[in-house]
């Protein structure tokens, strides 16, 4: 009790309007440049927000920097993990804990234009039927540009095809959603990069409104930790699963129609020039036809009859 008999009364910190999310690893000689540039953009915008910063078992200074750049930047909470789990899982945590209604997701290496946070927030909150903003990046700015730019072509073109939608960044790093949308979808996040292929396709794949504001994308700061051949395998890899997890048709019943298609036509073929005999491969197009058809059904009541994502 207090000099006037009365229980002191505990202050909590206002609940904020904006969680960011920032995944930091090996970023000592910039991260606290990040931060502050962050920190910035947030105070001048007006909007509470809290900056939650992860230092994913960085083998460097990253830590320490954090922690010296927490003491004095009051919006900071620098949290460590004890091993590496890779900006998927430090985003899923990161939004999983957020007290904001929107979640913002960057990088730590210096690329985006973290000073136009505000912007993203600010059309979310203008626009009650937009539920993700994504900062759609201008040029490609990182390594293996020469390998990235039509492989990310690629894969983007699969994804436009799968979800009958344009989409102008399919990976961007820059976003901000409405956290109580994407709750459902939060373990479906891997551990890796594609975590924002994954988000942006979940989206798309439930009508979620995505909409996409076109930023500057600047060479990073430091070592990339992209891996050309295994990151861009498991791009294709996650744009498969996400679709086959919400609309499995759109994946699997074009190749069963164009497997009966083909077998049907080489039936009548088989018939004309030799009747009532059918060739061992007309019966293997059509019975893999009839199978893949099968699955694809299969799958479709699978994913109708089942609760939520």
């Amino acid at each position: 009790m207090n000099e006037n008999g009365e229980d002191p009364v505990e202050h909590e910190s206002p609940t904020p309007d904006v969680t960011i999310v920032l995944p930091c690893y090996n970023e000592e000689t910039h991260v606290v440049a990040e931060v502050e540039r962050i920190c910035g953009a947030m105070d001048a915008s007006g909007l509470g927000y809290e900056l939650l910063a992860f230092d994913d078992a960085s083998s460097d200074g990253t830590l320490a920097r954090l922690r010296e750049a927490e003491a004095r930047l009051p919006h900071l909470e620098v949290i460590a993990f004890g091993h590496n789990g890779g900006a998927g899982t430090v985003r899923r945590i990161g939004s999983q804990r957020a007290r904001g209604d929107i979640v913002v997701w960057t990088d730590a290496d210096m690329t985006y234009p973290n000073e136009r946070i505000p912007e993203l927030v600010a059309l979310l909150n203008e626009e009650p039927a937009v539920d993700q903003v994504v900062g759609a990046r201008r040029q490609e700015a990182g390594s293996h540009r020469l390998l990235r730019i039509p492989a990310k072509w690629a894969i983007r073109k699969i994804a436009e095809h799968l979800t009958n939608t344009r989409i102008p960044d399919l990976n961007s790093g820059l976003r901000a959603f409405r956290r109580k949308v994407a709750l459902p979808y939060l373990r479906l996040l891997p551990p890796g990069f594609s975590c924002v292929t994954t988000i942006t396709l979940a989206f798309l794949s439930n009508q979620h409104r995505i909409e996409y504001l076109p930023i500057d994308y600047a060479k990073r700061s430091g070592d990339s930790k992209f891996h050309f051949v295994r990151d861009a395998y498991r791009y294709i890899l996650q744009v498969l699963r996400m679709v086959m997890y919400f609309n499995p048709l759109k994946v699997l019943m074009p190749p069963a129609l164009w497997l009966l298609g083909i077998g049907a036509a080489k039936f009548v073929f088989d018939q004309v020039r030799n009747p009532l005999y059918i060739p061992n491969n007309t019966v293997m197009l059509l019975t893999t036809g009839l199978i893949v058809g099968a699955m694809a059904l299969l799958a479709d009541l699978i994913v109708r009859s089942r609760d939520g994502v």
